[in-house]
């Protein structure tokens, strides 16, 4: 007995997919959390006890576990249902099946534009029920082109299949529909995996004495493949495992096909083919890549005929189509008014195409390209940066360009890259670039040993001396930044462009300092930001790098120690044009020049006789300057310190000192204020003149011309021996 195994058989992409992802949660998770799945996995007992064994147990609803990690079964469910998860604190993992998903956004895409869904499969299927969420549950659901028949038919019908359906009872119900509606969208959501399967399936029966069809028997794909085969006449036999197979099937047979389910694992496939050998000396014989090949083409040729449901999304639904394919239509009583046909077209390898992104994870993108099935992008064909996080390099709802690198139409499977899609894009505007001297904008996406990396299509590096005109000691600010860029090397053989971004300030710079020195007029204000700061005065950036000096001097209208005391780098001020030099390239700023003279309005505020309080500024030795105000000192002369001699001012005040001072005198025109100290305390008393002595000479009559040094006091010879003992003390 020959076996032939049917092509394609056992798992499919969404399968693999899930169990991928299945797999990878276990190993990060491990038994820190509970780890679920939202009903089976996929419909395929074996495999559902194999991941209970890794302790991976079923919840059929959402809160029958408290906590831990829920995996979204291939399937899919509704948003409710996603929402209800999230809001009871699962971490979920979302293993919907692409084909799902896309037939998800198709139902919610019919239901937003108005139109009257349908859906073709399964009413209790979990897939099924998960796409009449997305319609907010208003989608008709059938099975046969005859329960369309008993439906209350809107005037805008927008029809859609259960992943698994067959093409023909999806075609059935599109034609059943044509002449009852107005308009009439048909999308083809049907798994491209489970037409193949289907149709290699068919293909086989045919030639065969018996078929074995191997999966779950709650897999809604292997039972149709199991009525696929039967309806060809050929004795059909469902089974799950290898232990369920009898001889007696095979007694007299000297052919039997094999095939299996999207959801039955390899093992269980070769343990089927192992135990079916033992009942026959005959070699197992499985199809050979040349006659996959042969059969693929004969099913394109057959579908595209008879079979084929075309969709495109999006797109109004009167489309051109051959005159075959019309006149086909037309006597099949289809109104081209009313059909809508949907060119599905298979990706070429090798294209570049656009596509729109609408799911990212951590190690993939999934791209809609106008196919039964999204596109994915590994991580590592998205970006040319190394470890990226998807989420920086694209967004859900871009648009990007993506070269096909492999269509695996078996699997649905089209491999895709963004980096090489944007590689070939860039080159040539790159090297029109560099030849022009022109610029670019790019952005900042990594830090590496001598520099920044920007993506521009192609790996983009720029040196660190090239990132701006000054050292920068910190490049990491410069990541996310978008920097206007001018190419200094460029090699398309070794993948090497190398950019500045100093040349572009450069330029720049020169540009605006020209325009300066042309421009500004002295008195003009304008604004600047103080980049740096000396002992004599702060440089001031009055735009696009043209710097102007803003002498210490010219700070305020009071004297200055250092400018740190009015401005600190950073600041945002206004300043006065007061100089331009456009030999020695020089720009003279004022700042107190931008407020009004203190010294203008000093005789409101200032009066004779005034009391004020003020900072002593400086001791010299004829006295004290007091500042009042900003701009404003007033002199507190040494003889105005105290009423007592005072013979060094600072033994009486010091720099620093708060001090109440009188107002005695106010001179705008001079600029000068004098103040006194000595006003404000109470004058010594006058000693009292001494009492006659009874003993006492009479006195001289001065005006008789008496000798004045006869009257001289000593004061030593008086107080003398006071003065010697309070020293001694």
């Amino acid at each position: 007995m020959e076996i032939v195994l049917a092509d394609g058989a056992g798992f499919c992409f969404g399968v693999k997919r899930a169990l991928d992802l299945t797999a990878k949660t276990i190993r990060e998770v491990g038994p820190a959390k509970p780890i679920h799945t939202l009903g089976p996995l996929i419909h395929n007992p074996q495999v559902v006890a194999q991941l209970k064994a890794q302790g991976v147990e079923v919840m059929e609803q959402p809160g029958d576990k408290s906590s831990g990690v829920v995996i979204v079964r291939s399937h899919g469910v509704a948003p409710k249902v996603m929402e209800e998860l999230e809001e009871q604190g699962y971490d979920v993992v979302d293993a919907t099946c692409p084909f799902v998903h896309r037939a998800m956004r198709w139902a919610k895409q019919l239901k937003d534009e108005g139109y009257q869904v349908i859906i073709v499969g399964d009413r209790l299927h979990p897939e099924v029920q998960a796409i009449l969420g997305y319609t907010d549950e208003t989608a008709h659901i059938v099975s046969t082109p005859q329960e369309i028949r008993k439906l209350p038919i809107a005037s805008r019908v927008g029809i859609i299949a259960q992943t698994t359906q067959s093409v023909s009872n999806f075609k059935a119900c599109v034609n059943e529909l044509a002449g009852m509606v107005e308009d009439l969208r048909a999308f083809d959501t049907i798994c491209t995996a489970t037409e193949q399967r289907q149709t290699s399936a068919w293909e086989l029966a045919a030639q065969v004495d018996v078929m074995v069809v191997i999966g779950g028997r709650n897999s809604a794909n292997t039972k149709r493949l199991a009525e696929l085969c039967k309806e060809q006449g050929t004795a059909t036999y469902h089974i799950e495992t290898p232990e369920e197979l009898e001889s007696q099937w095979f007694a007299g047979v000297r052919r039997a096909g094999v095939t299996a389910g999207a959801s039955t694992p390899d093992w269980l496939i070769e343990g089927v083919l192992t135990r079916m050998s033992e009942f026959t000396d005959e070699k197992v014989a499985q199809a050979t890549e040349e006659k996959v090949a042969e059969a693929t083409e004969q099913e394109a040729v057959e579908v595209s005929a008879e079979e084929e449901v075309h969709t495109t999304e999006g797109q109004e639904p009167e489309v051109e189509v051959e005159d075959e394919e019309a006149a086909e239509a037309i006597e099949e009583g289809i109104s081209e008014d009313h059909m809508s046909e949907y060119d599905v077209k298979l990706p070429t390898a090798g294209a570049v195409i656009e596509g729109k992104v609408v799911q990212i994870s951590n190690d993939e993108v999934l791209v809609d390209i106008d196919y039964k099935s999204e596109g994915r992008i590994p991580l590592n064909e998205l970006s040319f940066i190394s470890n990226a996080n998807p989420e920086d390099i694209v967004s859900v709802g871009d648009e990007i360009l993506v070269k096909v690198l492999k269509v695996d139409d078996s699997e649905g499977n089209v491999l895709l890259s963004k980096k090489r899609a944007d590689a070939d894009q860039s080159w040539e505007k790159l090297e029109n670039l560099f030849e022009t001297g022109g610029t670019l904008t790019a952005k900042v996406m990594q830090v590496v040993k001598g520099g920044l990396l920007v993506n521009v299509g192609v790996r983009g590096f720029i040196p660190a001396s090239h990132v701006s005109r000054g050292f920068e000691d910190d490049l990491q600010k410069y990541i996310g930044q978008e920097l206007e860029l001018k190419i200094i090397e460029l090699d398309r053989s070794k993948n090497n462009v190398v950019f500045s971004h100093k040349e572009v300030l450069e330029e720049q710079h020169a540009k605006a300092k020209a325009e300066a020195f042309a421009n500004l007029q002295e008195g003009e204000k304008v604004k600047g930001i103080v980049r740096r700061l000396t002992d004599f005065g702060a440089f001031v950036d009055i735009g696009d790098g043209v710097e102007g000096l803003l002498h210490v001097s010219e700070m305020a209208y009071s004297r200055v120690n250092h400018p740190s005391d009015i401005v600190a780098e950073g600041d945002e001020i206004t300043v006065m044009i007061l100089g331009v030099n456009q030999e020695r390239e020089r720009i003279s700023l004022g700042l107190k020049q931008t407020v009004p003279d203190p010294w203008s309005t000093v005789t409101e505020r200032y009066k004779v006789g005034d009391k004020v309080m003020g900072e002593v500024t400086r001791v010299v030795d004829f006295g004290a300057f007091v500042k009042l105000e900003d701009g404003i000192e007033g002199l507190v002369h040494i003889s105005e310190l105290s009423h007592k001699h005072v013979a060094k001012a600072e033994d009486v005040v010091q720099s620093g000192q708060e001090v109440e001072t009188k107002i005695i005198s106010v001179d705008a025109e001079a600029r000068r204020i004098g103040l006194s100290i000595k006003e404000l305390e109470p004058k010594p008393a006058t000693p009292p003149a001494p009492a006659p002595s009874r003993n006492r000479q009479p006195q001289p009559d001065l005006s008789e011309g008496t000798d004045n040094e006869e009257l001289t006091t000593n004061l030593g010879a008086m107080f003398g021996d006071l003065f010697k003992d309070t020293k001694d003390e």
